[in-house]
């Protein structure tokens, strides 16, 4: 994979749903149109940060599996363990699902526009993207890159016209939507923690490259670079869409969108132009989706080496978490625990730079940006906790019960012969049920 292709799945990975659904989390919890835009700009610039840690992971740890492989080598088994048991039981699961309803709400626009969805009829379109894309990249996955530039193409036309006819309208003279912008700022800071959750879910995907970082060529070189231009044309692309949105749009008018870009396309062009947009973002939303069950599929091959065998098994967590469709809920909810690991693997970079001096570091950072990464990570969990929502408990708890799980599993060495008796008939039952068998190791 050389730059050009990097660039282009980290933009595929990270424009997705996000700019399509985020807007409305941001200005909800923000509480004012200005200080939306200024959280969708510090948003970038806390990813930038992070990326900056990760770039010296990646090029000192050049080994697959980003996240799951750096905690492995810092701290060992067990917070590498809780990483794959949360990114298998939630982080995938839930971002696939906010995926699956965006495609599914824009498809409704698409198809009856001004209906409502009937009861039921939503969790069943959802399921369908992930199961066609499961089933492709499990049957072959060239079929999978072949069509992403397709993707990728449509999703970077849906922008640039949110863009171009926004920054138009607002340049004829509308700029009633932007006067007195801070009104209604949000003091609370737990509603500015998950103002930023919802910010920064839609730069999720960031890492992908750090993933993929065996089949990156050149990564001491390329890594770097694709993080600079990956984040710094999402960062520019995000603000100017906000921009255009708040400029058509009121803030009651975005609050009330169950689809905000179909709502832009009709309220500036009509409702054919709404047509065009809906079709655009629901091949968006396939290719990320399809993006990121390619980088999937890595962390696994890096944890377990066996990438084909858990396709099967998130596919069935994803089209369970479907039992849910409020997505606010589910950012909070997936945003919350991908933050506690981010925050783990920043420590993990300090705790390297302390254990492993003298470590080969390609490219070595200032110690600003994990230090500031880390103050600003306290902060957005800390107050997390404090907003009166239940969703960051919910998610350490389902962390929390890997902790049992690593121990009996992994850590318990010694095992009675009538443990290991049911696990090698589970072990068996799995492998016929998931059509799997253990990798064969070259000798």
């Amino acid at each position: 994979m050389g730059l050009a292709s990097s660039v282009s799945m980290t933009l595929s990975s990270i424009i997705g749903a996000g700019i399509f659904i985020s807007p409305k989390g941001v200005l909800k919890y923000a509480g004012s149109a200005g200080m939306s835009l200024v959280v969708w700009s510090l948003s970038g610039l806390i990813s930038m940060i992070g990326a900056m840690c990760f770039i010296e992971l990646g090029t000192s740890i050049p080994i697959s599996g980003s996240d799951y492989s750096y905690l492995l080598i810092c701290f060992g088994e067990l917070p590498a363990f809780l990483y794959l048991w949360a990114y298998i039981l939630i982080i995938v699961p839930v971002y696939n699902v906010i995926l699956c309803l965006t495609f599914a709400n824009y498809i409704f626009e698409l198809v009856l526009p001004n209906c409502g969805v009937p009861d039921g009829v939503l969790p069943i379109l959802a399921s369908l993207p992930i199961c066609l894309l499961t089933y492709v990249n499990c049957r072959e996955v060239h079929w999978a890159t072949r069509v992403q530039g397709i993707f990728t193409s449509a999703k970077m036309l849906t922008v640039t016209a949110i863009i171009v006819s926004g920054i138009y309208y607002l340049c004829s003279g509308n700029t009633q939507n932007l006067d007195d912008a801070f009104h209604g700022t949000t003091k609370n800071p737990s509603f500015m923690a998950l103002s930023f959750y919802h910010g920064l879910y839609s730069f999720a995907g960031w890492s992908f490259t750090n993933h993929v970082v065996e089949e990156l060529k050149n990564p001491t070189i390329n890594l770097p670079r694709n993080i600079y231009i990956s984040l710094t044309i999402v960062t520019i692309i995000y603000i100017l869409a906000n921009v255009a949105y708040l400029a058509v749009l009121t803030p009651n008018e975005i609050l009330t969108s169950k689809a905000v870009a179909v709502s832009f396309g009709e309220k500036i062009f009509g409702l054919l132009f709404s047509s065009v947009m809906s079709l655009s973002v629901v091949l968006s939303t396939l290719g990320t989706m399809n993006c990121r069950i390619y980088r999937c599929s890595r962390l696994f091959m890096g944890a377990a080496r066996r990438p084909f065998t858990n396709f099967r098994r998130y596919l069935l967590l994803t089209l369970t978490y479907l039992s849910s469709t409020e997505i606010l809920f589910l950012v909070n909810y997936g945003q919350f625990v991908s933050a506690i690991f981010d925050f783990l693997t920043v420590v993990g970079f300090l705790w390297l730079r302390y254990k492993e001096p003298h470590l080969e570091r390609p490219i070595k950072v200032s110690l600003f940006f994990p230090i500031a990464y880390l103050l600003i990570f306290a902060f957005l969990l800390t107050f997390a906790l404090f907003a009166g929502r239940w969703e960051p408990l919910m998610g350490i708890a389902v962390v929390s019960t890997g902790i049992p799980i690593y121990m009996v599993a992994v850590f318990w060495k010694n095992k009675p012969n009538f443990y290991n008796k049911i696990s090698r008939k589970f072990t068996s039952f799995a492998q016929k049920l998931l059509l799997s068998v253990p990798e064969e190791k070259d000798e």
